[in-house]
């Protein structure tokens, strides 16, 4: 069963463009040198408010094994590297886990 493991966080307005860039240049590729097999999608997506940016990551899984095999056996630990704890304002503490139970695509 395919699982999704979502979280978010939240920057200052003038932090967003560069916690951006920290995800795109160093967390999401080290995230894929892992080389989990059972990791399938990472997304990102973003929100700006008035006072504050919201960042969420979806990352797609084969399996709860998956997760495991990236996070531990405490998997709903998020997982934000010190170069983003330095960016954020911010963020989940835990990382919230979803079956996937229908993907349709147009």
């Amino acid at each position: 069963m395919a699982i999704k493991r979502i979280w978010h966080g939240w920057t200052e307005p003038h932090d967003a463009d560069a916690y951006q860039a920290l995800l795109q240049s160093e967390i999401f590729p080290g995230i894929e040198a892992k080389g989990i097999a059972g990791l399938r999608s990472i997304e990102l997506l973003r929100r700006d408010h008035s006072d504050e940016v919201e960042f969420v990551t979806i990352m797609g899984f084969g399996s709860l094994d998956d997760v495991i095999a990236f996070q531990g056996e405490d998997y709903e630990t998020a997982y934000v590297p010190d170069a983003a704890q330095q960016v954020l304002k911010r963020w989940d503490k835990k990382s919230a886990h979803y079956s996937v139970e229908e993907t349709r695509s147009h």
